[in-house]
This record gives C-alpha cells, sequence and structure tokens, in this order.
C-alpha cells in the first residue's frame, strides 16, 4: 500500500497543472493496483474537499460526486470509508458541511453517544448536539 497525499490527489482531479498532473494520473491509473493499492487518509480527505471548493470554487454537488467516485476506485483504500460516505450523502444532500458530518459520523464510530457543537447547522445532524 502506498499513501496518497492531498496534492497528488487534487493534481488527479482538477489536472490544473501540466506535468504534475500528468504524473499524479500516471500514478493513480497505472501504478496503483488492487494488490498495491493507495492509500487515502482522512486528513487527505478533508483537505482536497477544502482545495476543491476554495481553490478552484467546486460545488458541494460536484464534490460529492468526486467522493463517491475516489470510494468507488478499487485501486484506493480510504480510512474509514464508511463514514467518509455518510458525510458525502449529508453533503450531497445539504443537510450539513462535509467536515461537520464527517466529526459526527467519526464520533459515532468511535462509540460516542452525541458529539457537542456550538454549530446550530451542524446541531441538526443526529450525531450531534448543541452544548
Amino acid at each position: 500500500m502506498i499513501g496518497i497525499d492531498t496534492n497528488i490527489l487534487v493534481r488527479h482531479l482538477t489536472q490544473d497543472d501540466p506535468m504534475q498532473s500528468r504524473r499524479a494520473t500516471h500514478l493513480i491509473e497505472r501504478e496503483l493496483t488492487q494488490d498495491s493499492p493507495g492509500f487515502i487518509s482522512l486528513v487527505t480527505v478533508v483537505e482536497t474537499v477544502w482545495v476543491l471548493r476554495r481553490s478552484f470554487r467546486i460545488s458541494d454537488a460536484a464534490i460529492a460526486a468526486i467522493l463517491e467516485q475516489i470510494i468507488e476506485v478499487d485501486n484506493l483504500i480510504v480510512q474509514n470509508e464508511r463514514e467518509v460516505f455518510a458525510a458525502m450523502v449529508a453533503l450531497r444532500t445539504g443537510e450539513a458541511s462535509f467536515d461537520d458530518a464527517l466529526i459526527g459520523a467519526l464520533g459515532a464510530w468511535a462509540g460516542c453517544s452525541t458529539t457537542l457543537t456550538f454549530d446550530r447547522k451542524a446541531s441538526r445532524l443526529k450525531d450531534f448536539q448543541l452544548a
């Protein structure tokens, strides 16, 4: 297994740099396999969502579609895939931001009965409660 940093994933997804994008795409599509997959950590997922939204102004719906594609790729392993998927669904439906939904899903995964917050929008998620 080979770890994949945010900049590799973003170059592959956006194709914004001719040399780096070509190398990133070759790596992800040709060098990684099911026997030697790429590992995408939660930090990489969150950073990628942030970069796509902030730097590339990609919509939440498009980001959700990108996340779904990443999860479905056979040669990539996403850390806490179920929780990332749940956060992707919340983003797609407009229920919550990706990061808030992921925080709640990871809290539930860890056995938390709830996640306390001052964020009113996040508190509408089933895994959150206003403090």
